[in-house]
């Protein structure tokens, strides 16, 4: 360090979708807050797919909003095309995904940073950390300035010793031919952080001239108006449509016989990748029998030609691409603009973390997204929200904020992380969720607005607006528990519309809607109200009433499962005194220091006969129980 450059509550190193929340919800609660990154022109930018939201992810980004962060808004502002998947299916897998116009969400974030009032932006390469007794105390750059803060966040994504690999040719490089931040991984590695290779990639982009729109299938927006935040009231109206074609085996035969040229089988290629989201000569070996896989034709903006050509990313030469793109229906004369490429990059294994995102190692170091070993937008903004909370509230002396598994699928994303770790970049998926029935895209602000306005990133007049709706679904509720509709004539031909059978007595209009042929449409219109309810607290209400059971039995698991968790395990437990448990779940205890006999449990290579003898080893008061507050 050559120089004192100033001073700060919480620093945040980088600004991506991860440094952003954390950043803003930071400043937002108050806390003085720096944001240094590599490029000023690459805050918030979609190096990969120009998206957000999508199965779970569309619901991290409401619960992001529900919170107070910022990427819902910003999409919002933003986006060229909404949709809400999965209508045809219930109302756990429903979410919405929006198509982005990447340049206008980077350049809306960028201004929305630049005009906090708590925040100061700032080009810089970090290079290594202040660390003193343990404690992180700040950071210094590449210019020799050193800030020092509170507590630090590190959010650096895929720039961590950063390699881009196309074909034969590898060189050092962030995303998009950024710089690479390589003395701050190795400082990390020094510092005696656990860290892996990981490995993402993209696909080629093309001309939008160049491709023949008549041999695709045309994907439109949907013309109901949709938002993925709770306080957004202009809709973007004028949207631009996707595209749908396909490989076929002209296509597979083509990687096939390249595949020695592909960096993924020559060796080239260490970091492993995401398995939910494979390179085009994955997808063609893996699923060999597959005739055809989708392709999707995304614009990356409304003022570019340049097309993400979704469904073929890969590593292969960029004269492979070009021949692939040649066989593919609509693209057959398409002009390659950008070729796909691999990125390799280091990451911290994840289970080296509190629940807070604090480091165990190092007191007041957080880190948040990629770094942590997952991939996506939406899950690293939702991992930097909560990491940019729990820097801010140690800063200001504040009680830490942990979601639980029963709260949000944010919750679900840091636990799998730092309880399981994860040995390829990991995705949020409805499956990884045991209360998705809870975890809804329409129910976010019920679960998380108190939590939200208690931190202080919810004002008073949202909240107030929503306990409002709060309170007007918990009365239409008891109106429909209580109205009862006689089997009139007019009854009988609602229900013989919607295909139910007739009713041979009286019932009530809650019960009536609680079939699977009614909605809430058909019991309005038997049993009307004075004053008409918006529409999201008739979705909530009609919800809320027809998958009462199943919610009732989801609610009861987690009852359940919170007995365990204030179970807390003492921080100073010496597993090593414990006879009886195997030598592996020893070995995973002493690693992750789980904090309650729940968070246990969910340790892979914890069986419950090792949870029963930690329990009685807790129970007997050799060490006291700690209770719950």
């Amino acid at each position: 360090m050559q120089y004192e450059a100033g001073q700060f509550d919480v620093i945040v190193i980088g600004a991506g979708h991860a440094g952003v929340e954390a950043g803003l919800s930071a400043a937002r609660m108050g806390a003085k807050t720096l944001m240094v990154t590599i490029n000023l022109d690459m805050v918030a930018f979609m190096p990969c797919n120009p998206s957000v939201g999508g199965p779970a992810k569309g619901i991290v980004v409401r619960e992001i909003d529900a919170l107070g962060g910022e990427m819902g808004k910003n999409i919002d502002k933003t986006h060229i095309q909404m949709r809400m998947l999965n209508t045809g299916k219930g109302p756990a897998v429903r979410a919405l995904r929006a198509q982005a116009d990447k340049f206008a969400y980077q350049h809306e974030m960028k201004k929305t940073i630049e005009n906090e009032p708590n925040m100061t932006l700032l080009q810089g390469m970090v290079e290594s950390l202040i660390i003193e007794d343990g404690e992180c105390k700040g950071v210094v750059t590449q210019t020799g300035a050193g800030y020092r803060a509170k507590t630090v966040v590190i959010t650096t994504g895929t720039f961590l010793r950063g390699e881009i690999i196309l074909g034969d040719l590898k060189y050092s490089s962030g995303p998009n031919n950024q710089q690479p931040s390589i003395k701050l991984s190795e400082h990390l590695q020094e510092l005696g952080f656990d860290m892996v290779r990981f490995k993402t990639g993209t696909p080629p982009r093309v001309n939008s001239k160049t491709i023949d729109y008549s041999k695709t299938e045309i994907q439109p927006g949907d013309e109901v108006p949709r938002a993925f935040s709770y306080e957004t009231t202009k809709y973007i109206t004028d949207q631009l449509p996707c595209w749908l074609t396909y490989t076929n085996a002209e296509t597979h035969q083509l990687i096939d016989d390249n595949l020695s040229r592909s960096p993924m089988y020559s060796g080239m290629i260490k970091g492993t990748g995401p398995r939910y989201c494979p390179s085009i000569e994955d997808k063609v070996v893996r699923f060999h029998d597959k005739p055809r896989h989708q392709i999707f034709l995304e614009p990356e903006g409304k003022n570019t030609q340049e097309v993400y050509v979704q469904g073929l990313s890969t590593s292969l030469p960029e004269d492979v691409q070009m021949k692939i793109l040649a066989t593919i229906p609509g693209l057959e004369k398409a002009q390659l603009m950008r070729a796909g490429y691999a990125i390799e990059y280091d990451s911290i294994v994840p289970t080296q973390l509190w629940p807070t995102l604090e480091t165990k190692k190092i007191k007041n170091l957080y880190t948040a997204g990629q770094i942590n070993g997952t991939s996506g937008y939406e899950e690293a903004a939702g991992q930097g929200l909560m990491a940019g909370i729990n820097a801010a509230c140690r800063a200001l002396d504040k009680d830490e904020v942990i979601l639980d598994r029963s709260d949000a699928y944010i919750g679900v994303l840091i636990d799998d992380l730092v309880t399981k770790g994860t040995n390829e970049p990991y995705r949020l998926l409805t499956s990884r969720a045991e209360y998705r029935l809870l975890l809804r895209h329409d129910n976010a602000d019920l679960r998380l607005t108190d939590i939200g306005h208690k931190i202080g990133l919810i004002s008073d007049e949202r909240y107030e607006r929503f306990l409002t709706k709060k309170a007007s679904i918990e009365e239409e509720k008891e109106r429909l528990e209580s109205t009862r509709l006689k089997p009139n004539e007019e009854t009988q031909n609602v229900i013989k519309e919607a295909g139910g059978s007739e009713l041979k007595d009286g019932i009530l209009a809650a019960e009536l809607l609680r079939r699977p042929e009614m909605n809430y449409g058909h019991i309005k219109s038997l049993a009307p109200r004075e004053e008409p309810l918006t529409e999201d607290i008739e979705e909530q209400v009609e919800i809320q009433i027809k998958y009462e059971g199943y919610i009732e039995k989801s609610l009861q698991q987690v009852d359940k499962m919170k007995k365990m968790e204030n179970k807390k395990i003492p921080e100073l437990i010496d597993y090593d005194a414990i006879n009886g448990l195997a030598s592996e779940a020893r070995q995973k205890l002493k690693e992750v220091r789980p904090l309650s006999l729940a968070q246990a449990s969910r340790i892979s290579g914890v069986n419950p006969a090792d949870v029963s003898i930690l329990l009685v080893y807790i129970e007997q008061g050799k060490i006291a129980k700690v209770s719950a507050e």
